[in-house]
């Protein structure tokens, strides 16, 4: 998979910019607050329409402008591709894929798949389970659209259903429709469950040799996916997993009614991480948080070659910075076999050792790079 060419208008700090990537490994090197980050949120954009840093559309647009374009060329499943994403501050995002306007933003990500490594994911070991389970959808939206129609429509019943918990006093009536909102989230729950189960097997067994292998000491690193309790088996058909989501459902009726809010379902679920047999939360040491982060996003790549046949694009942003020195060796050594772009501060013995085209971000501008 390869990211050809992308044309920024209006997004974030960029007015009018264009960039060409060549095969292997692109730097993108700046000082801070140039617009590195920005681009990489905009290739990011393109596998589905969802930013990782953005709380609401506005924040891409660029001020005073009504919209936001993002215009690509991507090689994929051996032909070419034109995305074109238009971004208005109101309404709903559109996107063309080949001329075609696209029904559904997940659709996106049947084109273009990318793995992305932020400073923010060293934190992921240290996070609540949330962090995990964003981990966990933004894979899996990729991989499987289904996945993300589930997870939108589970998402969207939650809601409704934390509405009507919260509302049932001022408006008891209703009370009556919320047995049809459990019965809907298992069903699309149990779908969730189970591509989530899958994905969790394959992501431990990948992880567990890429942490050995960076830390060169034997480091166990183990992921078990944790749901509900109810739930014997989360690789169980969907009709199993939805009876089971039922009974702790209904088991958790009262418990519901009298906190107001939701208490059961994959909303819940975590990834529950161990170094050495201590849970990596609690106990894990500065190098092996990093490194088990490090771990669990090339495990990430490696699913999507197996699953794909081709790698997706790499994005590493400011990474070099927050590794030691034995760590940042593994990460340039493991940029080989597809496209990767790395954002950076550091303009010289490190990006030598990468041996990519380097391009200078500044002020929203984009120019080659004399290293």
């Amino acid at each position: 998979m390869q990211l050809e060419a992308i044309r920024l208008s209006h997004f974030r700090n960029y007015q009018d910019a264009s960039l060409s990537f060549p095969e292997g490994v692109t730097i993108l090197a700046g000082e801070n607050a140039q617009g590195k980050t920005n681009l990489l949120e905009a290739i990011f954009l393109l596998t589905g329409g969802r930013s990782w840093r953005a709380g609401k559309r506005g924040d891409l647009i660029s001020f005073h402008q009504s919209q936001a374009q993002i215009q690509a060329k991507v090689f994929s499943r051996q032909r070419e591709f034109r995305m074109d994403l238009t971004l208005p501050r109101t309404g709903k995002l559109q996107s063309i894929v080949n001329g075609v306007k696209q029904k559904r933003q997940s659709d996106l990500s049947e084109v273009f798949r990318c793995v992305l490594f932020s400073p923010e994911d060293l934190y992921l070991i240290r996070e609540g389970p949330a962090a995990r389970r964003r981990f966990l959808d933004t894979a899996l939206c990729q991989l499987r659209p289904r996945y993300a129609l589930a997870l939108g429509e589970y998402n969207k019943l939650l809601e409704h259903k934390a509405k009507i918990l919260r509302m049932q006093e001022e408006n008891p009536s209703l009370l009556a429709v919320l047995p049809d909102f459990t019965r809907r989230m298992a069903e699309c729950g149990a779908a969730v469950i189970r591509y989530r189960a899958f994905f969790a097997e394959k992501l431990a067994r990948e992880a567990y040799q890429i942490q050995q292998t960076i830390s060169g000491c034997g480091e166990e690193l183990l992921a078990e996916y944790q749901t509900v309790s109810t739930v014997k088996d989360p690789k169980a058909s969907e009709e199993a997993i939805e009876g089971w989501l039922l009974e702790h459902a209904e088991s958790h009726e009262k418990a519901e009614l009298a906190a107001g809010q939701c208490l059961t379902g994959p909303h819940k679920d975590d990834l529950l991480l161990t170094v050495n047999g201590s849970a990596a939360r609690g106990f894990a040491s500065q190098g092996q948080t990093r490194t088990a982060a490090l771990a669990l996003k090339f495990a990430e790549r490696e699913i999507f070659k197996d699953d794909q046949g081709e790698y997706p694009v790499m994005l590493l942003d400011d990474v070099l910075s927050e590794l030691d020195s034995r760590r940042q060796e593994y990460l340039i050594g493991k940029t080989g076999g597809g496209q990767v772009i790395i954002t950076c501060c550091e303009r010289t013995q490190r990006l030598r050792q990468l041996q990519g085209a380097a391009f200078l971000v500044e002020g929203g501008t984009i120019a080659p790079l004399n290293q």
